[in-house]
């Protein structure tokens, strides 16, 4: 007989299967290499059973054993004799990713006339990139992504999803019909198996690995489970209201009188049964099928929605305030790193990149800074929390707190400040008589002169 699991309250047994060949002691479900045959035995007492050969496989087995320790002994350490462990590792094996990135970025126009909103760089990487890392770090493989009119840039962008060690598949969605919507259009993909959905333009700077272990252990009752934070301005947002016990009793979509300041932070965690709720809902007032009637259709037929705190940082970066804000929260975690070069009369003083190729010509730059590759300055100064993209030219000109894509050039401007400039802008001194501004400014743009 192969070596034995013994879980504290559960009875098991298995008659096909591969487990390894070592001794873990711990708490969590462990994961294991397939080395050796097996069977899993009842504990005395247990009152939890599965009998027969396990459909599914061993990456079921993980999950429904999550389930049942969880369940049926919180705070007990599972005993696994005679198994070879190669790590501890409490997420879901089975959890799969929706990120929608289809949406038009109305509120980041001008820049979002030729660029996805989701590609829009903080510290010189696309906002998209960061969810996507996110996903990979909670043990997400298999990423569907919703994509709008910007497919193909989206798509030139993250590739086969291999750079994050996903396997992305592409979901196109003709017209922007409500998150619900993306459900429904990723049926096909998501099948039966647990996902989470995470907004495109969102940031959440201490990632979604709790939240993903949570989903994981929940009650046996629960098919979904939402993130929220509190938020000054909750009629902007999905409101939820909650009981006593964290549950959710409510959702209303960007509310005149807001039942609460918990707003719905663009992740959720959902179990195959929200394909049932979508199916059941019709479009809202403004044709879109909106997940929030989605999840209130589980709540009002007896399902349990949980919810879950943000305490960290988030950010729904959908305005440029809040993109310059989102800009700043990143750099604050950047280290210094020199890999251009600096003349004898530049300087660079704290945490400041210098990306390579770059050159510093009697400069100053001081961090938190991110300098792209192959920029040039020139008796220019960069202030903190700023993000100078590749290829731009800053001369004779100071800037700070901004993000200026790639290509662009500034010439003796004087000072800048809060400012996003897109790709291949030219902003420069005007030396020709009369001395007036004149501007070149696209739709939805903005201008404060001094």
């Amino acid at each position: 007989m192969g070596p034995h699991l013994v879980c504290p309250s559960s009875s098991i047994q298995i008659s096909s299967g591969q487990l390894g060949t070592s001794t873990y002691l711990g708490r969590g479900v462990p994961s294991w290499d397939t080395r050796a045959p097996a069977s899993l035995e009842r504990a005395p007492g247990s009152s939890l059973g599965l009998n027969g050969a396990l459909s599914g496989g061993l990456a079921n087995f993980g999950n429904w054993l999550t389930r049942i320790g969880n369940t049926t002994d919180r705070n007990g350490a599972w005993t696994w004799t005679g198994a070879h462990v190669s790590n501890i590792d409490a997420r879901m094996p089975n959890l799969k990713g929706l990120v929608l990135a289809g949406g038009t970025g109305t509120r980041l126009r001008p820049i979002t006339h030729t660029s996805a909103k989701q590609l829009v760089p903080l510290a010189n990487k696309p906002i998209l990139f960061y969810g996507l890392e996110a996903l990979a770090a909670a043990g997400v493989k298999e990423v569907g992504m919703i994509v709008g009119e910007t497919r193909a840039e989206v798509m030139a962008a993250v590739g086969d999803g291999g750079a994050f060690g996903l396997e992305v598949t592409y979901i196109p969605q003709e017209e922007p019909l409500g998150l619900a919507h993306c459900v429904s259009l990723a049926g096909g993909f998501l099948g039966d198996d647990d996902f989470v959905m995470f907004l495109g333009d969102n940031l959440i700077r201490d990632g979604i690995v709790a939240f993903a272990e949570s989903f994981s252990s929940r009650a046996s009752n629960t098919v979904a489970e939402i993130l929220l934070a509190r938020v000054p301005d909750p009629h902007r947002f999905g409101v939820a209201a909650l009981d006593l016990d964290g549950r959710v009793v409510r959702l209303v979509e960007k509310p005149k009188d807001p039942p609460s300041d918990l707003a719905l932070v663009g992740v959720y965690f959902f179990d195959s049964t929200i394909h049932r709720a979508v199916a059941a809902i019709t479009p809202s007032a403004r044709g879109e099928l909106e997940i929030t009637d989605a999840i209130q259709w589980l709540i009002d037929n007896g399902f349990r929605v949980s919810s879950k705190l943000i305490s960290g940082y988030w950010k729904d970066l959908g305005n440029p305030e809040a993109l310059l804000e989102g800009n700043r929260l990143v750099l604050e975690d950047i280290e210094q790193r020199i890999d251009g070069q600096l003349d004898d009369e530049s300087v660079v003083e704290g945490r400041v990149v210098i990306e390579v190729g770059a050159s510093l010509v009697r400069s100053r730059v001081r961090g938190p800074a991110i300098i792209g590759a192959d920029c040039v300055l020139e008796d220019a100064f960069v202030g903190p929390f700023t993000s100078l993209g590749e290829r731009c030219e800053l001369r004779s000109s100071e800037l700070e707190n901004s993000i200026v894509l790639g290509g662009t050039s500034i010439v003796g401007v004087g000072r800048l400040e809060g400012s996003i400039v897109g790709k291949q802008a030219v902003i420069r001194k005007r030396r020709l008589l009369p001395r007036a501004n004149r501007l070149v400014v696209g739709d939805h743009s903005i201008v404060d002169l001094a």
